[in-house]
């Protein structure tokens, strides 16, 4: 068997969700030799939109249209929540980089810089976010403005109903309209995927195909909505032609997950990535952590056993929570996979969850996690940094419930900008 391959670099970045492609991102265009080593990551299940803060507190459900409001009142009722050893000025930053990165790679987000948008979902409930893809975002203004407007219904596809979005807002939007056709090309079908037609758009006679569908059914309509299929890849010039042909602006609603738009991110992420010189591993593990005297990590990386030795200055863990792989619950408590760090959670079981499975309060082990200091490491028992050169990111967190919050994205991206600079500081 050959030995493994051995790689120099500065940081690694561990996980593949929003916060580990981030923190890689922040990394490369500091110019940091940088590996990203992760399994495929939550990313596919995002839905697009770009949450900052919407809900605080959690126990009143209170929304917040600032979120930078929000943000306020959390740090002062949560003053160990990670928003609070961050700046403002820092938070905005690190949305500047993403967008600007995701506006390269022809996915152009748009935002009220300082107000939450509201978003049709397909559940036929509004969700409140910060950055919207522009493929969303005439769907954001028809809804504001309660245009008339016309939602697409596609037979086959399962998890999306244009009719019931429509029933849930038929008193406040009287203009709603649906319809249902069928994609060009799948008249005999039983079952098609948002990805699939997708693929199919990018096409442009498939384009004209849907159109020429479409197009009798529009009418008095001042806008047509359809489920996220609008390409996977050359998204605005599939937008832009469908609007041309149809002749009204047109605009996505989020699907049930896996979603296109969560694809779109993840593969301009790993695309662009490498370009920019990333060693990115996909689906990978790391399967052993060896701490040097000289103070470097040795991260041993592959599948089963290990195929590549990375030699790293330092590391970034933005592992995720249970679904990422990043905490493990036993029957006695919740590990840190990796490197066996001390995770905050209640003393004992019985205290991880409420009785009542929707209480208004959450439940504590949303709230378990790593924590951190000022810089962004874990701490060990004694509450100092378990390793100098060591960083974490996104909801690994402790203090923090960002489902409920309703920031999600905004603390993976703000904390992984934290982490990296914070990486430059100490250790350059």
């Amino acid at each position: 068997m050959s030995s493994p391959e051995s790689i120099q670099c500065e940081l690694t970045v561990i996980g593949t969700g929003i916060a580990g492609m981030a923190s890689a991102l922040f990394a490369a265009n500091r110019g940091l030799s940088t590996v990203l080593v992760g399994s495929t990551g939550e990313i596919i299940f995002a839905s697009g939109l770009l949450d900052l803060m919407g809900v605080h507190p959690i126990q009143e459900k209170k929304p917040w249209h600032d979120p930078w409001a929000g943000v306020d009142a959390l740090v002062r009722d949560i003053p160990n929540h990670p928003y609070a050893r961050l700046k403002k000025e820092d938070i905005r930053a690190a949305f500047e980089e993403v967008l600007s990165f995701f506006q390269e790679a022809g996915l152009p987000y748009c935002r009220h810089m300082n107000r939450n948008a509201e978003v049709l979902t397909p559940l036929g409930i509004v969700k409140s976010t910060y950055c919207v893809p522009q493929t969303m975002w005439s769907g954001v203004e028809a809804l504001e403005e309660r245009r008339p407007c016309l939602l697409i219904d596609i037979r086959g596809l399962k998890g999306f109903s244009a009719r019931q979005i429509a029933a849930a807002f038929q008193d406040e939007w009287p203009d709603l309209r649906t319809t249902r056709i069928s994609f060009p090309g799948t008249d005999h079908v039983s079952e098609v995927y948002a990805e699939h037609m997708a693929n199919a758009l990018v096409l442009s006679q498939n384009r004209a195909k849907l159109a020429q569908t479409v197009r009798p059914h529009v009418k008095d309509a001042q806008a047509v909505g359809m489920p996220a299929m609008l390409g996977l890849y050359r998204t605005n010039e599939v937008l832009a032609d469908l609007e041309k042909l149809i002749e009204v602006p047109v605009f996505e609603i989020p699907t049930m997950p896996p979603c296109v738009p969560g694809l779109r991110l993840k593969e301009a992420f790993e695309r662009r990535l490498q370009v920019k010189g990333v060693q990115y591993f996909s689906q990978k593990r790391v399967l052993e952590v060896n701490h040097s005297g000289e103070g470097d990590f040795e991260l041993g990386i592959g599948t089963v056993t290990t195929e590549h030795t990375a030699r790293s200055r330092g590391v970034i863990l933005a592992t995720g929570r249970f679904i990422g792989g990043g905490l493990h619950a036993d029957r006695k408590r919740i590990r840190e996979t990796i490197f066996d760090l001390p995770v905050h959670q209640p003393v004992d079981r019985t205290e991880w969850h409420r009785e009542d499975f929707l209480d208004s309060l959450g439940h504590s082990i949303n709230r378990a996690g790593l924590e951190i200091d000022d810089a962004f490491r874990p701490l060990d028992n004694s509450g100092r940094p378990a390793f100098d050169t060591l960083f974490a990111a996104g909801s690994i967190l402790a203090h923090q419930d960002w489902k409920r919050m309703k920031c999600g994205s905004g603390l993976g991206i703000a904390t992984g900008f934290a982490a990296v600079n914070s990486f430059m500081r100490l250790c350059l």
